[in-house]
């Protein structure tokens, strides 16, 4: 993550966005009317945000198998003096949400999302001939729903 020192409108951005965007017509003018900003301003700021690491997504949550896909959780063991290699190589496939470092034998995870449930396997198959390391499926045998809000 980049060092970017956040001011108050960037976190009252951040803080307000995870609860979503309203359903209305112009969603970014009203969220920014609510924060004080200009539509522009508040886009700007989200750009820059996304640009410089501080988010490393922003954009919709789709709940993926009741669009026909497949999600699954997966893992990898990651020789520390390969990690930002196959960080890299992981960041790469679409497919890939995002992956994120664990302080376990199992030390990097991602979430994979494809658009057929059958894609799963062979993205699998795709990321192991990539990197060299032998992927660790985790399908979701139970689906829980936590909300988690990260005050900035």
């Amino acid at each position: 993550m980049n060092t970017l020192e956040l001011d108050v409108d960037d976190r009252a951005i951040v803080n307000r966005l995870q609860d979503g965007l309203p359903l209305v017509p112009h969603p970014y003018a009203s969220v920014a009317a609510e924060l004080g900003l200009s539509e522009a301003e508040l886009i700007e700021r989200l750009v820059r945000l996304r640009d410089t690491g501080v988010l490393s997504r922003f954009g919709p949550m789709y709940h993926a198998e009741r669009l026909g896909g497949g999600l699954t959780l997966a893992a990898l063991v990651v020789p520390e003096a390969d990690y930002e290699r196959v960080a890299e190589i992981l960041d790469g496939f679409p497919e890939v949400a995002h992956n994120y470092r664990r302080e376990h034998q199992l030390n990097m995870w991602f979430v994979l999302a494809t658009e057929t449930a059958e894609r799963i396997p062979e993205v699998v198959a795709e990321l192991e001939a990539a990197t060299g390391l032998a992927v660790f499926n985790m399908p979701k045998e139970r689906e829980f729903h936590v909300r988690l809000h990260l005050a900035v």
